[in-house]
């Protein structure tokens, strides 16, 4: 049976409910994380899993107990919290959340002041040690529980994104996969042109159509689907707690992250000239190209959140992009926004008068990916063979993440998964599908052996 301790992992808590997340280990950690952070007031949010407005009182019980004070936002996305955390001025904030993890898990993620994420290494560590021991720390004076919303007011900040008066009127299919994301999609909606074909629109925490994670083959063929179906201009899905959005373009094509980064990095340049772009290091070569095109300057940052939004902060980075469906903003505290993505995206298209397809073939054409390859092996067995195989003939070798190599037509990125144990593969190439192809036959067979 699964420890306590099992739910702590290097960025967020994750178990199954009620064994051996439940109600009094929520209050624990509450309790440890006013202990730990000493805040005045704690954003407290909850997704739409049936254990999550338990577990979301329990963690405001032993915040207040503690002496910090509490605004319950309700149910709401990861990004809700990182926003009313900031916009309030407030000390921190904690997401009740599994994400996309399936129905009898959930879990918790932590920022901050100004929505800095916690992590291992400043506070979840500690935060972990005070809410095993048992000890449940209580003030003198405890603090209060109070309801608030900042809908609205993330509303009218996540529109500032784009200019409403010029948007095309185009049509757009919208799977939120029974999470979060049609809460704010709804709140969103009228002030904007578009028209939205919808699919598993209600919040539902017994997920009665699967799993919200637009990754796995049926949920993408669905999303495809619509859209062809209703002649949709674009598609959009999300998964449970909407703070990752997956593009598919009008035939229905599921768009590749890597090119998104690009078609953001764009959108983003064209509203503040000259400024950085954080980039991974999985693959890099056409997104360094459209940021220098751009005008922009392309910065590489360890794939994860923590590592990203520390280098956006450091270089003052408008924008930063994962392939994973990550996408980060400047403006909004530096953090991940699953809406903010495909407004840009939406208001490109009518710009530019051309097709999502379009726009993805050029770069696709340009730079042909494997697409990631997730293989259960050894990091550092695997990493070290592929070293000397590759090593000597490489004209670069980069340790930001695993390890990249670079040749003069093709390059690999292998690194160990942040919170899986799995070694993922990426190959990229200039313009050569064939020898993309071959290249990624050659490296997974080394994995494999």
């Amino acid at each position: 049976m699964p420890s306590e301790e099992s739910c702590f992992k290097a960025n967020d808590i994750r178990g199954q409910y009620p064994d051996p997340l439940h109600e009094d280990m929520a209050r624990r950690i509450g309790s440890a994380y006013a202990r730990v952070l000493r805040p005045q007031t704690v954003v407290v949010g909850r997704d739409m899993r049936l254990s999550s407005p338990a577990l979301s009182r329990s963690v405001a019980e032993g915040l207040a107990a503690a002496g910090a004070n509490v605004v319950d936002i309700g149910l709401c996305g990861t990004e809700e919290v990182y926003f009313a955390t900031s916009h309030g001025g407030f000390d921190g904030g904690v997401m009740i959340t599994a994400s996309h993890n399936p129905a009898e898990y959930n879990g918790m993620k932590f920022v901050g002041p100004d929505a800095r994420p916690i992590h291992g290494e400043n506070g979840l560590a500690d935060i972990r040690d005070h809410a095993l021991s048992g000890d449940a720390f209580r003030a003198d004076s405890p603090g209060t529980v109070i309801q608030q919303s900042f809908r609205e007011a993330y509303v009218r900040h996540v529109l500032g994104y784009v200019d409403t008066e010029s948007l095309a009127p185009l049509k757009i299919a919208c799977n939120a996969g029974n999470g979060c994301a049609s809460l704010a999609l709804d709140a969103l909606r009228p002030h904007l042109p578009f028209s939205f074909v919808t699919m598993h629109h209600q919040p539902d925490g017994s997920f009665p159509n699967g799993v919200p994670n637009p990754l796995l083959p049926h949920n993408r063929e669905e999303t495809a689907a619509l859209v062809r179906e209703h002649g949709c201009d674009m598609g959009v899905a999300w998964d449970g707690d909407f703070d990752r959005c997956f593009f598919f373009d009008e035939t229905g094509m599921f768009v590749e992250g890597y090119y998104l980064v690009a078609l953001i990095a764009r959108a983003m340049l064209a509203k503040s000239p000259g400024s950085a772009i954080v980039y991974e290091p999985r693959l890099v070569w056409n997104t360094r190209e459209v940021v220098r095109a751009c005008g922009g300057r392309a910065v590489q940052s360890r794939t994860g959140h923590a590592f990203i939004k520390e280098i956006m902060r450091r270089e003052d980075a408008a924008y930063g992009g994962e392939m994973s469906g990550h996408h980060y903003f400047r403006d909004f505290a530096y953090c991940d926004s699953g809406m903010i993505p495909w407004l840009l995206v939406a208001e490109l298209i009518g710009r530019e008068g051309r097709p999502l397809s379009a726009m993805v073939r050029e770069y696709a054409a340009r730079y042909p990916v494997s697409g990631e390859i997730n293989f259960r092996a050894d990091p550092d067995t695997v990493l070290a063979a592929a070293l000397e195989k590759y090593g000597d003939e490489a004209l670069s070798v980069d340790r930001t993440d695993g390890i990249g190599l670079e040749f003069e037509d093709w390059r690999f990125n292998l690194r160990a998964s942040n919170t899986e144990p799995l070694v993922r593969l990426n190959v990229e190439t200039r313009g050569d599908a064939v020898l993309m192809a071959e290249k990624t036959s050659e490296l997974s067979e080394l994995v494999k052996r």
